[in-house]
């Protein structure tokens, strides 16, 4: 069964917060790849096509090369061209103010990183809801 992860974040204090939340929740049951960039992710991303990520979280604010489209944005349609990611599990994590307008746009998952700080569990609800496998563990 393919457990790989992929988290987006520029910010490597997020990266290790989502990381460690993970580990903290599931054990190592996931294999988890890190991308600092929408670039750097989806080079990772292409090169995962054999066999692609049950799931991608991503930030929306990364690098500024997509304006006025969020990198975030710019990451989720270009995974969304590849045929083996057409229906990839994606949640954007972000701390936007419109980020429920942004994911129901993409037709993806969201938690605000303001909440998550506060409640943990809005992660194992948001994996739970996208994987009913985990609830088993």
């Amino acid at each position: 069964m393919n457990n790989k992860i992929l988290i987006v974040d520029d910010t490597k204090s997020w990266l290790l917060f989502h990381k460690e939340l993970i580990e903290e929740l599931y054990g190592d049951f996931f294999e988890i790849t890190t991308a600092n960039s929408a670039f750097e992710a989806l080079d990772i991303i292409r090169h995962n096509i054999d066999n692609p990520f049950l799931l991608i979280i991503t930030d929306l604010q990364m690098e500024m090369d997509f304006e006025p489209k969020l990198a975030g944005e710019w990451l989720i349609e270009n995974t969304r061209t590849i045929k083996e990611y057409s229906s990839a599990n994606i949640v954007i994590i972000s701390a936007m103010y419109n980020i429920e307008q942004i994911a129901k746009n993409y037709g993806v998952e969201c938690i605000s990183k303001h909440l998550l700080i506060r409640n943990k569990l809005l992660m194992k609800f948001m994996f739970e809801k996208l994987m009913p496998f985990l609830d088993k563990i």
